[in-house]
């Protein structure tokens, strides 16, 4: 195992991840100044540096340049900000690897895993599998990262369009962090809110401007000025409310509920929807206006079905990742890959990453061999409503419709009664009779 040396001030963040790496069984320092990292290279040689670019004492680099004669195998610098990378890299050389905070337990176990393997790999940003949080090599894929790159540095409002469990919301944070904007990544979840909530939630309000307004609230748009607003679910965006979004988007300038004077804000929105947008015009649930604003580079995430060996190459992941976590050596066989490609994943990765969970948890193999489901039906398939069919009560149906609004809100009662119109306590009663019921949870 490695050796590994963290130089950062950050407690939170230089404790968990030396927490992390010892128990994969590496041997762990960390030090909080460039003084005291001086005096651990002097007594000891790490195979891996990971060091933040700004210390109380000083600057990463100092440091950098004072290992040339004898560098660690590998040295990964930790940086806010995306663009450092290609502000700085023609200082320190092309063996640096640079992550942006927050930096992944899972990206630095890599980066340990392809120094004991002699590899060369230069983490997840510089594997040609990935683009950033995004993993698949099908070709589908690379269309996808190619438009990133396309759209990443400019301020062009972008429209992800895939079914649900495609990673449109990683999309959309990939975008964010090839994109060098320095402000922070919001997202929206346009169908959890109220027309008066989602009013409040985008545009902030002030003290007193309403019942329970008990101080100034900053706005989602104001939290992601100068980064990036990722709107999901936009075609469930209440219509009312969508003139004044469009008119943020024209003018760049939003108004607080309450408030008297406008505020300026530098805001990139990415939009996405797993419907078809122009449906949703036709329905009228989406101004044709606000759908053109956004739609300036629309964007298509493929499903799992299309994208080919992505599948194995995906399961293969998910379980590095859990055994990564839990410190076991479990694996797949052939057969069991083989199984996981021919299946259709109607829940695409999101389902596909709660089937690998699932098989992990059950196996019990003294060989640790993770066998595929012999149906896929299992738990963890996304649950979906039986609907209306002949012999099915009311009741069982509003459970049902009452449930997958709850799923879609992630559990959050009050924006799952808003969205279907009845009061917090209704929702309540509610839930508490399902739960008394007999074989009912």
């Amino acid at each position: 195992m490695a050796s590994v040396l963290i130089v950062d001030d950050e407690l939170g963040f230089s404790t968990g991840m030396a927490e992390f790496l010892r128990h994969l069984g590496h041997s762990v320092t960390c030090v909080d100044t460039l003084a005291k990292a001086r005096d651990a290279l002097t007594a000891r040689h790490p195979a891996l540096l990971l060091l933040d670019l700004m210390l109380p004492d000083g600057s990463g680099l100092e440091l950098l340049s004072e290992v040339k004669e004898a560098p660690p195998q590998r040295i990964v610098i930790n940086t806010g900000h995306p663009g450092v990378k290609s502000i700085i890299q023609g200082l320190v050389g092309t063996g640096v690897t640079f992550l942006t905070k927050p930096v992944e337990p899972k990206e630095i176990a890599a980066i340990l895993r392809s120094i004991e393997t002699g590899s060369a790999a230069d983490g997840a940003s510089d594997d040609p599998r990935h683009y950033g949080l995004l993993l698949g090599e099908s070709p589908q894929m690379h269309k996808v990262y190619t438009r990133v790159r396309q759209v990443a540095a400019m301020d062009t409002a972008v429209l992800i369009q895939g079914e649900s469990g495609t990673g449109k919301e990683l999309l959309a944070e990939a975008i964010h962090v090839a994109s060098g904007r320095t402000g922070q990544y919001v997202v929206v979840n346009c169908g959890g809110f109220s027309k008066d909530l989602l009013s409040s939630e985008l545009f902030g309000h002030e003290r007193g401007s309403f019942t329970g307004a008990n101080r100034r609230h900053a706005g989602m748009f104001e939290r992601a000025h100068r980064g990036t607003l990722f709107l999901d679910e936009i075609t469930e965006m209440p219509i009312e409310m969508q003139p004044y979004f469009l008119r943020v988007l024209e003018s760049g300038k939003i108004m607080r509920v309450g408030a008297e004077q406008e505020i300026e804000v530098d805001v990139r929105v990415i939009a996405a929807t797993n419907r078809d947008p122009m449906e949703a015009v036709r329905a009228q649930k989406l101004r044709e206006d606000l759908f053109f604003r956004l739609r300036v580079v629309p964007i298509e995430m493929p499903p799992l079905r299309a994208r080919g060996d992505d599948v194995r190459l995906l399961a293969q992941a998910f379980l590095d990742d859990l055994n990564e976590r839990h410190g076991t050596r479990k694996r797949f066989d052939d057969a069991t890959l083989e199984r996981f490609a021919r299946y259709a994943w109607p829940g695409n990765v999101r389902e596909l990453k709660h089937a690998v969970h699932h098989a992990y948890v059950i196996t019990d193999r003294p060989d640790g061999l993770v066998l595929a489901p012999d149906q896929f039906d299992a738990p963890w398939s996304e649950r979906q409503p039986d609907g209306l069919q002949v012999g099915r009560s009311i009741r069982d149906v509003e459970r049902d419709l009452i449930q997958v609004t709850l799923d879609h809100c992630r559990g959050d009662k009050r924006a799952a009664a808003a969205m279907l119109g009845v009061s917090l306590k209704t929702l309540y009663n509610r839930l508490n009779e399902y739960a008394s019921e007999p074989g009912k949870k």
